[in-house]
Formats: C-alpha cells, structure tokens, sequence
C-alpha cells in the first residue's frame, strides 16, 4: 500500500514528482546561464534598437510598457514575458525585438506587477489592459490599423491563453477580434496540478481561481485568431502535454491552430530563438503574417 507521502495528487504523480514536473529552473543544466543569455541579448538590443521606454499601460497599477517602433503602418506583436509569475520583467526579455523587427515587426514588452504582490486575476486584468491600451493607440503609434500579435513563454504562454479567451473584450472596450495570432509557448493553460506544487506559495489557489484563469476552460466557441503553439522537446512531460491538450482543444473547437516543433530546445532557449531573424518560431509568426497581411 502506498504511503500518503508517494499517494497521487494529479494523474499518475505524487507531489514530488508534479514538483519535479513543474519545476522550470530544474529542468536545465544551469538556469542562471540560461538567463544570463536572456540578459545579454536584451541588453544588446536595447543598446542598438530605438524604443520607446515606459509608457504607462495602465493608470490603476502603473504598469509600463516599452515599445520598440518598425516603422510606418508596421505590426504590433506584444512580448509576455515568464517567470511563473513572480519573476522576470521587460528589461530581460527585449532579446524578441531583433528576430520580429528584422521582420518589419513593432514589438512592444510589457510589465506586470509580480505575484505575490499581486494575485493572478489582477496580472490578467493588466494584461489584457495592455492590449487595450496599444490597439486604442495603434494610430498614435503609427502601428498598422489592425489587431495585435502577442506571444509568451511559459506563464507568458497561459496570459496569451487568457488573452485569447472569450467574456472579457467588453469591459476593455476593444473588439472580439482585437487579437489576431497568439504564437504561446511552454505555457500553463490547466492550472490545477499547480496547487500540488510550489508555485501554489506565490499564487494561492483555490477552485474558483484555478476556473476562473485556466485558459484550456476559457477556449471560445467562435475565434478568428490563429494559435502558433510549441514546447521544447527538452521539456518535461508536464509542460509538453499541457501545450499538446491546449493546442488539440482549440482545433476541436474548429479555430485555426500550427503546433511547431522545437525538439532541440529547452524550457528557455525556445523563447530566445525569438531573437534569431531565421529562428524557426520567428520565421513561422512571419510566414503566418504575411499569409494574411
């Protein structure tokens, strides 16, 4: 008989291993060398790429945004960056501008304040308040009359998720179609194994948090946007299956999806490749842009 400490909190896994399963930093040789390399990258470019450097998005938290411009009438893809919510920020994650700009992208990356200090429906609400406030001003910004392109990795990935949700455009005063390509990566869209993990500390969960923000629930019935999804290969079961699950749900429900493979990527250097103008994920959010205009 197994003992209460190996028993099975979600699936097949005792908390050890869901702990294992989710723990991002562990799941690397070296975390602090993978994020050196996001650092380096972004100080790069923010060294050698214009920007315009935090403009608040949002009046109520004071959340700031930089916006890096391509040019006349160009694209608007916004960067949410990881960090299971409680870490990171716009400054280590600007290493996206040089892959997308090459591409005749504006990109815009965002803040939002960090968990704990603020709880997860919050971050939402921030998020999608910068979606509002970059499509309202799309012409100020001389950016294409159009919806935007946002991605993110990891708990980027699940506020892209929550982006392309249904039941919130009204009260940001922005259409059902204000999102038109999601490219998510590594992200968390069911969040119910994470209250068997750490990350539960910082989050807090309870049922109606957990169905309120698992974006695999909040799937709508009609949607325009187009989901570019993809997971390391180098990643643990838990992170590809929760991309898989996410991806093969939103097809089921007949909306436009491309699963890209990244076989030899890990949890981090998957969203680094963004900085790579020929990298496969940037060369796929390109293709998938100019099919459309």
């Amino acid at each position: 008989m197994a003992s209460a400490a190996s028993a099975p909190v979600y699936r097949s896994f005792d908390r050890a291993a869901l702990d294992r399963e989710y723990n991002a930093r562990e799941s690397v040789a070296s975390f602090e060398a993978e994020h050196a390399k996001y650092v380096a990258v972004s100080e790069k470019n923010q060294r050698e790429y214009f920007r315009l450097a935090d403009i608040v998005y949002d009046e109520i938290s004071g959340e700031k945004l930089d916006l890096y411009p391509a040019g006349h009438g160009s694209p608007l893809f916004l960067w949410i960056h990881g960090g299971y919510w409680r870490a990171s920020s716009k400054d280590d994650n600007t290493f996206v501008v040089s892959g997308l700009n090459a591409h005749g992208f504006s990109v815009a990356v965002m803040n939002y304040t960090l968990a704990p200090r603020a709880t997860l429906d919050e971050i939402v609400r921030q998020t999608r308040a910068a979606v509002a406030f970059l499509y309202r001003r799309r012409a100020e910004y001389d950016l294409a009359d159009r919806g935007l392109i946002v991605g993110g990795s990891s708990a980027g990935g699940h506020l892209v998720g929550m982006l392309l949700a249904d039941g919130w455009h009204a009260d940001f005063d922005v259409p059902t179609e204000v999102i038109t390509d999601a490219l998510s990566l590594s992200g968390l869209y069911d969040l119910e194994p994470l209250r068997h993990t750490q990350v539960d500390a910082w989050l807090g969960l309870d049922d109606a948090s957990i169905a309120r923000n698992s974006p695999l629930h909040h799937i709508p019935a009609r949607s325009a946007a187009r989901l570019l999804a993809s997971v390391g290969g180098l990643e643990t079961s838990e992170f590809q299956r929760q991309t898989l699950d996410y991806a093969s749900r939103w097809t089921a429900a007949g909306h436009r999806a491309q699963l890209i493979a990244m076989p030899n990527h890990n949890h981090f250097d998957i969203a680094l490749s963004l900085s790579e103008p020929d990298g496969v994920l940037t060369s796929a959010v390109a293709a998938a842009i100019a099919a459309t205009g």
